[in-house]
């Protein structure tokens, strides 16, 4: 679904418990990323998907990332991220911070509000490219 707004998805839409995957376009040269949204206690937040460790992995690989504690889990190493600060608090990038994207909620609908992106569509972007890794921690 592509917004002339910037307009993602209802609020009442972003999941409490995994994220929301969107894609969005850089202005200044259209390259394309995959973002998430997650309700978290501290309201909606928007994130670019991918791990701070090996930044080609994506956190959402297109059903919701792990999700437990507040803390969003990348399923390739293990990392955790506090959901409401980005915060990498344990895995191999320790002490690094997601990618936010920013987003405002106005009339009960998450809107693009970063100036650097345009909204593209929910879901991921359209890119016949396979990064993943194939090392998955269980969770």
């Amino acid at each position: 679904m592509v917004s002339a707004d910037g307009t993602i998805m209802p609020a009442d839409d972003v999941p409490s418990d995994t994220t929301a995957l969107f894609t969005i376009r850089e202005r200044n040269d259209g390259t394309t990323h995959e973002a998430v949204l997650i309700d978290t206690d501290d309201g909606i937040e928007a994130w670019l998907n991918h791990c701070m460790h090996f930044t080609h992995i994506g956190l959402d690989k297109g059903s919701g990332a792990e999700y437990r504690d507040g803390e969003i889990v990348c399923t390739n190493h293990g990392a955790m991220f506090a959901a409401d600060t980005g915060y990498c608090t344990f895995g191999p990038c320790e002490g690094a911070r997601l990618d936010a994207v920013s987003i405002a909620v106005e009339n009960g609908s998450v809107k693009l509000a970063d100036e650097r992106y345009e909204f593209v569509a929910t879901g991921p972007k359209d890119d016949e490219t396979d990064l993943t890794s194939t090392s998955n921690v269980e969770f």
